[in-house]
């Protein structure tokens, strides 16, 4: 029993030998796991194509069958390249892949950027060309109207003439519009052959179908006739008060011709050093009234209905009429006196 005891003791003893042995063999393979998982930790931070390419890691036929190849031949062929390498390095800049990565990235955002600036493009073109499409037509059917106006109303200034705008020869309209005047259907070579009357005339036809065209609540002439004869100064009267029958005037003037047309006259005198200033709610009996009373320089005399006499501060001395050519509805709101 006694060497059956010390057998066993040495059994026992060489076992726990054998133990030791094992643990410390665990212990590291423990720590080689251990640094194994921080290499590959590391090497995948360090190679980005390990974590796109480890799902194929074993695999038959792939190129990362590892039983295929041999081991040590592959370490051998490794540390080669890594000698080839090391010694390359000294002449090649390692950088240069990290460049192209980066001037590649560039490249594409430059790219993307360049298609929206040409869709930009494209939308800012198609813009252009309905604006210009919208421009053109708007200009065709402003020359339209304007120019239907504007021979109207010089034809009404002076009878027997035509007048009309017209493109340059071998231009468009948004190029350029010329005026053309024709007596008794000859046309004009040239505007200078008009009288300067004649001129003045067109001039406030043209300036007059374009107020036509897109018209104001309320215009003021001041003596638009001073330059002209009595029968034109009463075409321009008839003429108002055809073409802006919805439109208020307050017209300055010195001629009778102009206020056989008006709604209300104010006459200023010069009175005692002092400006007076008449209203007269124009009628057919008082217009003969007063158009006899300017002729001879004495107030016209019409009823007390008819006349307001409007004190007025003092003024150099001087003689005129405003006359407003409007709705008879609205004369007396808008008809204000004015004083010369």
């Amino acid at each position: 029993m006694e060497r059956e005891k010390e057998s066993l003791s040495k059994e026992a003893q060489h076992a726990s030998l054998e133990a030791r042995k094992l643990t410390h063999k665990l212990q590291k393979w423990e720590k080689d796991a251990r640094d194994l998982v921080q290499l590959v930790s590391s090497l995948e931070k360090q190679h980005a194509w390990i974590s796109r390419e480890k799902a194929f890691f074993g695999q038959e036929g792939s190129d990362f069958d590892f039983r295929s190849r041999d081991r040590d031949q592959c370490v051998r062929r490794h540390r080669e390249l890594k000698a080839e390498q090391d010694r390359l390095a000294k002449k090649i800049n390692k950088k240069v892949m990290g460049m192209i990565e980066n001037a590649e990235s560039e490249y594409e955002e430059l790219t993307r950027k360049r298609e929206v600036i040409l869709n930009d493009k494209a939308k800012i073109e198609a813009v252009i060309e309905e604006l210009d499409m919208k421009k053109s037509q708007a200009l065709q059917n402003t020359w339209t109207k304007v120019n239907k106006d504007f021979g109207s109303i010089f034809a009404m200034l002076l009878p027997g003439v035509t007048a009309k705008l017209d493109p340059s020869e071998g231009c468009s309209v948004s190029e350029g519009l010329e005026v053309k005047v024709a007596f008794n259907g000859v046309w004009k070579d040239s505007l200078t052959e008009l009288s300067g009357g004649q001129r003045s005339l067109l001039a406030l036809s043209l300036i007059l179908a374009l107020l036509l065209f897109k018209p104001a609540p309320m215009y003021i002439l001041d003596e638009v006739d001073a330059a002209l004869d009595l029968s034109h100064t009463q075409n321009i009267g008839m003429m108002l008060r055809t073409h802006f029958s919805t439109s208020q005037f307050i017209v300055v003037s010195l001629k009778e011709g102009m206020f056989n047309n008006a709604n209300v006259i104010f006459r200023t005198r010069f009175v005692d050093g002092v400006s007076a200033v008449t209203r007269t709610v124009a009628n057919s009996k008082s217009k003969q009234l007063v158009s006899a009373a300017l002729l001879s320089h004495t107030a016209p005399s019409v009823g007390q209905q008819e006349d307001e006499p409007v004190d007025a501060p003092k003024k150099k001395k001087g003689k005129g009429v405003v006359s407003r050519v409007g709705p008879q509805e609205a004369s007396d709101a808008a008809a204000m006196p004015l004083d010369l």
